[in-house]
């Protein structure tokens, strides 16, 4: 069923767990209806890379990942020939041509967001250089790669695509003027709450409420990876595995490790009082 309104976009995302605002919302509907991809920047986190699955979910597509790293390039993004096999064949008599049929062929994540409808997840591109960038916009631009051996693969219906940056570099504005653009931000209180609730819906309101309270503490201390939601809901997950329905001073000093993934940061906030962090 197609969604026809901003409106009914956030309705299916929070249909399989994902709590929109009415900005992110309105951008994930005109991606979708406009065939654009969308450009999602901002903190780790923030739920970028979320919203992807949930888009394919909502939608019933399949998601596919590529992700981005230093060093990546056209052969792991796109496709390469499986040479073992290829060997294995040319041992057994096979002739040359027949070796480069579309069953040697290894298709990797852009090959198969061309041949099936699904959304195509470019993760972290920050990551990548300039040389992959180009390339990646040439690949989307025409929706279609030639293989040499085999010919043009073009895509029936082009992936919905979704980039990630956590702007570790500025990515190049050829790229960013074919995409639709949206800053993912930490959510409010009262989002992060209901994220919250949404994910776990057994957790003690109390519970809840100190839970969000002591991570947007967290955020506001300079530390060197402060927690994102994905973290928020892994205290929760903690504390409810531990039976807890209370987070006082001893049991945050026991589980900042679903929160706080550097020694630093932990030995920061210890030093500045957990009774502090938790206060109010």
């Amino acid at each position: 069923m197609p969604v026809r309104t901003p409106e009914e976009m956030a309705a299916a995302l929070a249909a399989v767990g994902y709590l929109a605002d009415e900005g992110l919302a309105t951008a994930a509907y005109l991606a979708v209806n406009l065939r654009r991809p969308l450009f999602c920047e901002g903190e780790p986190g923030t739920g970028k890379t979320a919203l992807a699955a949930a888009l394919a979910s909502s939608l019933n597509l399949d998601l596919i990942r590529l992700q981005c790293y230093e060093g990546i390039d056209a052969t792991q993004a796109l496709y390469e020939w499986d040479f073992p096999r290829q060997l294995l064949e040319l041992r057994a008599g096979s002739a040359v041509e027949s070796l480069y049929t579309r069953r040697f062929l290894l298709a990797r994540p852009l090959l198969r967001a061309l041949e099936t409808p699904c959304v195509l997840l470019v993760d972290e591109i920050d990551r990548a250089d300039d040389e992959f960038e180009a390339f990646l916009l040439e690949i989307l631009g025409e929706a279609a790669v030639t293989i040499p051996e085999l010919g043009e693969i073009r895509a029936v219906e082009p992936p919905l695509v979704v980039l990630t940056s956590n702007r570790t570099r500025e990515v190049h504005d050829a790229l960013k003027r074919r995409c639709l653009y949206h800053w993912l931000d930490h959510p409010t209180l009262a989002r992060e709450l209901a994220i919250l609730r949404l994910r776990h819906p057994g957790l003690p309101d109390r519970l809840a409420a100190q839970i969000v309270n002591a991570v947007r503490r967290l955020r506001g201390q300079d530390l060197l990876k402060p927690p994102g939601v994905a973290e928020t809901l892994d205290w929760a997950a903690a504390l409810t595995a531990l039976h807890r329905d209370e987070l006082d001073a001893a049991t945050a000093a026991r589980t900042l490790g679903a929160v706080l993934k550097y020694r630093e940061d932990i030995d920061r906030v210890v030093a500045a009082g957990l009774d502090a962090l938790l206060a109010g």
